[in-house]
């Protein structure tokens, strides 16, 4: 499966080989700083006990303390550079919980060919994602896992998530096979090290930093340029009105869930210690009461797209829908067809458990903050 745009995808292809050549360099590099501090440390402690041995006490002193040093730097570099890639979050799903959408799934992978997926996640976050990790953390096979957002699976249609699908195994299709999969991982490794470095070594952080912005940048003109040859590849499997219908569903839903349900939720921790909407228990049945869907041509949907279009310009690694509409030269339009979500369809008696564990895990997080405001909200 190719891209529609040979251009784009010839672009896309020099840029992310480029890129994974000069992580490589970088991890090279990395390596033999930590190669560095530990030769400094070795022949640094060596010459301290000469030192002793020579009644040199402040001179054997000093030279300790550079000995340490050097090896405390050698130390935590090299946890950097061999902590492992990030393990998919949520729940994995199997396949005999799961049939129908699994199916969906296996048929969306044979619209490309075939391409395998290792595993199915349900997640926390309003997004669709592939994530792909050697199976050892930082080396062997290449493992691919889909992720899905729970908040997503209520927000669409089959029919929406089958573009959603689309666009996700047209990433593999055209950007994570073979080679390309491992030049991937090697820039995500290597942009977690500088990360790591820049947080942990101010001094030497900012002298990466420096050095490397271009490479920053060039990731996130790469980002975009991936969405854009995913957005064209998936026109041509599933019809581009469709992609662009889904993209705006997936918005116009992603809006109301931050700007009106979850402030919904985090209202009451103003009046009560705990909360009674659990939000992802909730979530189907708030997305029906609470979305009001616009009608296609109205001002509301005229004046959403132009909010989005005043995103600044390269502030994501997604271009903005507006931009992705007219690449794919289509209109912003809503659906009024089908209402079922694939949530219901294909995930209803999983939901429960899925909730339960995903509140589970937002309460954790919220407890403390929620509990804060109540008694900052609470009468003396």
């Amino acid at each position: 499966m190719q891209a529609s745009c040979p251009r784009l995808s010839r672009l896309r292809s020099r840029l992310a080989r480029r890129l994974g050549l000069k992580a490589l360099a970088g991890l090279v590099l990395v390596a033999c700083l930590i190669l560095a501090f530990g030769a400094v440390a070795g022949r640094v402690a060596f010459a301290t006990w000469s030192f002793l041995v020579e009644g040199k006490v402040a001179v054997a002193t000093t030279s300790a303390a550079v000995s340490m040093v050097a090896f405390a730097l050698a130390w935590r570099g090299l946890g950097w550079l061999l902590s492992p890639a990030a393990c998919p979050a949520g729940v994995r799903l199997p396949r005999e919980a799961a049939r129908s959408l699994h199916v969906m799934i296996d048929q969306m992978s044979q619209r490309f060919g075939g391409i395998p997926v290792d595993a199915v996640w349900i997640g926390g976050d309003m997004n669709a994602a592939i994530l792909q990790r050697p199976r050892w953390g930082w080396i062997g096979p290449i493992e691919t896992h889909l992720i899905i957002g729970l908040p997503l699976a209520h927000s669409v249609s089959r029919r929406q998530f089958c573009a959603i699908l689309a666009h996700e195994f047209a990433h593999l299709a055209c950007q994570r096979q073979r080679l390309d999969a491992w030049w991937g991982h090697l820039r995500a490794w290597w942009f977690r090290v500088l990360d790591r470095c820049i947080d942990g070594i101010p001094l030497l952080g900012r002298g990466f930093e420096w050095g490397f912005a271009g490479d920053l940048r060039e990731a996130l003109r790469l980002a975009r340029l991936e969405e854009f040859e995913a957005d064209a590849v998936a026109a041509r499997v599933v019809g581009a009105q469709l992609v662009g219908e889904a993209l705006v569903e997936v918005a116009l839903k992603e809006r109301f869930l931050s700007e009106d349900y979850w402030r919904k939720v985090m209202a009451q921790s103003r009046l009560q210690p705990e909360p009674s909407i659990r939000p992802y228990r909730d979530m189907g049945l708030g997305m029906m009461a609470g979305f009001r869907r616009p009608m296609p041509g109205l001002l509301d949907l005229r004046r959403w797209m132009a909010g989005d279009e005043e995103q600044a310009p390269g502030a994501s690694f997604h271009p903005t829908v507006a931009e992705r509409l007219r690449a794919l030269r289509v209109r912003a339009a809503v659906s009024h067809g089908e209402r079922k979500s694939v949530a219901d369809a294909c995930l209803a008696p999983l939901l429960p458990t899925l909730a339960w564990v995903f509140d589970r895990a937002w309460w954790e997080d919220s407890r403390l903050a929620w509990r804060g405001c109540y008694q900052l909200s609470r009468p003396d």
